[in-house]
């Protein structure tokens, strides 16, 4: 079985416990205006061209008759891309990068199998996300049963919006899920993602009532849905296998990527302050949420 990713990262360590390889897929079902992985967005392979990297060489146009140069720019006919990463290869200065390959599943799975003995020696483990990585839950389903099979510790991040039978598939195979809840009120949610919430919030009760270990993940973004915090909070209090929240301050770092891939920068432009993330973390610890 084949799967479509971005990257395999070696040594993460803010995508679960421990020290851990995390496999980020291609596609995602949300369009969040705050999206700092916009290269996982399509399920389908994307060039991005950083122009500020370009000399004007044109060894790229030289292979590739998507790429023209007429005085002294460089033009990407995005139409006529395949995704076939012949400019990538030719390219001396790193202006040019393809997102996105077709990997089986048995090749991840000898990726991430290699560093075994660093799961093992900070109680770490492989993390499958993306994008959004139960899109693809049966070859989710097939990694993560061959982690458990070779017993290393697995987590799932998901924005929680897929049919309750990708949860089914990998529920058995999974030891934490890293659910993000980005607000409660569904017009807030509308507003923010472009998708109702009601399904997130439903799958967050029902793996919750299926005995799954959480983790929460709530990103704070500033006029957006910094309104939200006290509803989250009181939602996240009913849960039973809940063991931390995490309050992630929004950031913009990822304004080159929108440029490079020719999307739309949706990215809000305030940051939040240290007082605004202490004040949200201070809601979720006042009703006894580890945060």
């Amino acid at each position: 079985m084949d799967v479509n990713i971005v990257e395999i990262k070696r040594f993460a360590v803010h995508d679960g416990d421990g020290i851990r390889t995390t496999v980020f897929f291609k596609g995602c079902p949300l369009r969040c205006l705050w999206c700092h992985n916009p290269e996982t967005l399509s399920a389908e392979r994307q060039l991005a061209f950083y122009r500020h990297k370009c000399t004007l060489c044109g060894k790229c146009g030289a292979v590739c008759s998507c790429h023209s140069f007429a005085e002294g720019v460089h033009s990407v006919n995005r139409a006529k891309c395949v995704g076939c990463g012949k400019c990538v290869a030719a390219c001396p200065q790193s202006a040019l990068a393809l997102f996105g390959e077709t990997r089986s599943v048995d090749s991840i799975c000898v990726e991430v199998l290699k560093d075994k003995c660093f799961y093992d020696e900070s109680n770490g483990g492989i993390t499958l996300s993306g994008g959004e990585c139960l899109l693809q839950s049966e070859a989710c389903r097939k990694i993560l049963s061959e982690m458990k099979r070779n017993g290393i510790n697995t987590a799932v991040d998901t924005c929680g919006f897929v049919p309750q039978e990708a949860f089914d598939r990998v529920l058995p195979f999974t030891d934490t899920f890293l659910y993000d809840v980005k607000a409660i009120d569904e017009a807030v949610h509308v507003q923010c993602t472009g998708r109702s919430n009601k399904s997130i919030l439903e799958n967050l009760r029902y793996i919750d009532n299926c005995g799954a270990r959480i983790e929460i993940r709530v990103p704070y973004v500033p006029d957006y849905n910094d309104t939200q915090m006290e509803k989250i909070a009181e939602f996240l209090s009913t849960l039973k296998h809940l063991v931390r929240v995490r309050v992630l301050p929004y950031h913009n770092y990822a304004a080159s990527k929108y440029d490079a891939l020719s999307l739309k920068n949706t990215l809000p432009m305030r940051l939040p302050t240290d007082e605004e993330i202490a004040k949200a973390r201070a809601i979720f610890t006042s009703v006894g949420i580890r945060c």
